[in-house]
């Protein structure tokens, strides 16, 4: 595993990848502005009229509890920008690779597995669906550890654990399809769950850092390419370059 994260990493500034690297972090940057925009408009919102309306609906009961959490969301929606950019970044890593899979993994499969036959490109109408399913359930497990954030800091481990499942899950899967049926490749993934959880935790921390996170689909779908080829088995055929069959 450790292995298929350094060959990753090499690979993401290589001539053949740089443009690929490009147009994923411009993507990125649009995306990450929209979006936290957004969450910081709806925070507002939330923080302005949300209270009186979950009272109306919750009771009166409820008036102490929702005063604290319109506050800590009226401290979120100060932060604007910048809190979004930081908790939204895998969820738009999850958009960006749906649209760049098939371009990374093309790059991984030549350079590494020349022999072997080459993935399938991902339709736009099955990849896109895929990233935009786990970037609204990154979204909606964030918001939900908000409050923990801010409270007793528990909230990092719960993004950091989530998003090491969301990740390594989308990642996996949109490089087995490459070679599977979606099925196939869901019920592969789950079959090495423990293992594709730990791979996800090589995303996740890759995702933590500010900046370098920006390169985070072109690493995540090269490191799970190397990982859906060693789970597939060992097979005669992967031969690297540079790497010759043992002779009888």
């Amino acid at each position: 595993m450790l292995d298929a994260a350094v060959k990753a990493l090499s690979q993401i500034l290589s001539p053949p990848m740089r443009s690929i690297l490009w147009r994923s972090i411009g993507l990125a940057l649009v995306l990450i502005t929209v979006l936290a925009i957004g969450l910081q408009r709806l925070l507002s919102w939330f923080a302005d009229y949300g209270e009186g309306w979950a009272e109306a609906m919750l009771g009166p009961g409820f008036h102490t509890s929702l005063h604290v959490l319109s506050w800590i969301i009226s401290i979120a929606a100060g932060l604007g920008v910048v809190l979004g950019g930081i908790f939204l970044m895998p969820a738009v890593t999850s958009l960006i690779a749906s649209v760049f899979v098939d371009d990374v993994a093309d790059h991984v499969e030549r350079e590494h597995y020349p022999a072997e036959r080459p993935g399938e490109a991902l339709p736009l109408g099955i990849a896109i669906p895929e990233g935009i399913k786990t970037a609204l359930l990154t979204i909606l497990v964030y918001l939900i550890a908000l409050p923990f954030v801010l409270f007793a800091g528990a909230g990092f481990i719960i993004f950091f654990i989530a998003t090491a499942w969301l990740l390594g899950r989308e990642y996996f899967e949109l490089a087995a399809m490459r070679f599977r049926s979606p099925a196939e490749a869901k019920a592969m993934r789950r079959h090495n769950a423990a293992t594709v959880f730990t791979a996800g935790l090589f995303i996740a921390a890759f995702v933590s850092i500010p900046i370098v996170n920006l390169a985070t689909p072109v690493f995540g779908m090269a490191f799970m390419v190397h990982m859906h080829k060693r789970l597939s088995g060992s097979r005669p055929e992967l031969i690297e370059p540079g790497r010759k069959m043992p002779v009888a």
